[in-house]
């Protein structure tokens, strides 16, 4: 069984990794602006660059969920 309390303190708590969270959930606010909440259920916000913190308008794309979620990283 999985430990979430000793993931997040071990992983998830690190300033990295919050920072990259962040640039992926400010990606997902400006697709939300420019293409619609209602165009975004069941969809993933897809950063080009495979960097988070690259929110440039040019680098975000939307894409199903299971070919985001699909990729070898």
């Amino acid at each position: 069984m999985r430990n979430y309390k000793q993931e997040y303190s071990n992983y998830h708590s690190r300033l990295k990794e919050k920072k990259r969270r962040a640039g992926r959930n400010k990606a997902r606010r400006l697709m939300t602006k420019k293409v619609g909440k209602k165009n975004l259920i069941g969809k993933d916000i897809d950063h080009k660059d495979r960097n988070p913190n690259n929110n440039n308008k040019n680098n975000l794309r939307v894409i199903k969920k299971s070919l985001n979620r699909s990729r070898n990283g």
